[in-house]
This record gives C-alpha cells, structure tokens and sequence, in this order.
C-alpha cells in the first residue's frame, strides 16, 4: 500500500497543474476589459482641429507687403506656386515680394530675376495709387522680358 501510495501523490500532482494551467489560460482567454481595437476618436479630432487651423491660416499666407487691392466683380482666383515673381507697387516705393527695391535700381532687379528663365510675374497695385505709377512698373517688366503679367485684384462681395 506504501507503493500505491506514492504513485498516488506523484499521478495527483501533474493533475494539479493541469488544472492550474487550464485555469490560467481559461482567465487569459477571458475578457479583461483591455482591447486590442484602435481608438480612431482622438485621430479624428486632432485632424479636424488641424483642418481647421489651415483653413483659418491659409487665406493669411500671401507673398508680397500688405496693401490695399482694387476690387473686381469678375475675379479669377489663381494658386500661388511659388513660380510667380511678385511685385508689390505701394505709395511708398515697389517691393519684390516683401524686399524693398530702390527706384534706381528696379530696372536692374527685374533684368536680374527674368534673366533667361520665362516666370509670370504676379503685379500687385495699391488701390490708393493713380494708374500712372503702376504703368511705370509695368513697362519695366516687359522690357525686363516678362512674358506673362497678372494684376492681382480682389473680389467684390
């Protein structure tokens, strides 16, 4: 009996863990309250919100000084590549994009900048300004050798 004893103890012990094993794995398999999903809700709020951010920004992202437009009716809205030269023609002098340009020297500046590459140049006239002033500017251009000039304007609303 001594010997079905110990076979006892032996054979109940690998049953023991058995079941723990069973136990352990019956509680893994079990739901823990952790998911293994993507929470898509804060990625959609923080893109909205960055949505939103460009959509307010953007209209204030434009080359050139701050100046006054004439406002058209008609207006054709074109996307600024970066490609364009921009001319700024205010009361107190021209600028190309937000650089000052001296008057004696503007007819060197657009010669250096079209010098062998055909850029459209973006033209951009203070409202206040008689249409003289702007001509000036303009006939500067074309002699530089700009092919394409655009007079920018905005929208009446």
């Amino acid at each position: 009996m001594k010997g079905q004893g110990a076979n006892d103890v032996s054979s109940s012990a690998p049953a023991r863990h058995r079941s723990r094993r069973r136990s352990l794995f019956a509680a893994s398999a079990a739901p823990s309250g952790v998911r293994s999903e993507i929470n898509v809700t804060p990625l959609v709020d923080v893109v909205l919100v960055l949505l939103i951010i460009f959509m307010v920004v953007t209209p204030l992202l434009h080359r050139g000084v701050p100046l006054d437009l004439p406002a058209t009716r008609h207006h054709a809205r074109r996307p600024d590549t970066g490609a364009q030269l921009v001319v700024s023609v205010r009361a107190d002098g021209v600028y190309l994009d937000s650089t000052p340009i001296p008057d004696d020297r503007m007819a060197d500046t657009f010669l250096r900048e079209l010098a062998g590459r055909r850029r459209p140049v973006h033209v951009r006239g203070d409202r206040s300004l008689r249409y003289g002033q702007v001509r000036v500017v303009l006939d500067l251009l074309h002699e530089a050798g700009a092919d394409t000039l655009n007079l920018a304007s905005q929208e009446t609303r």
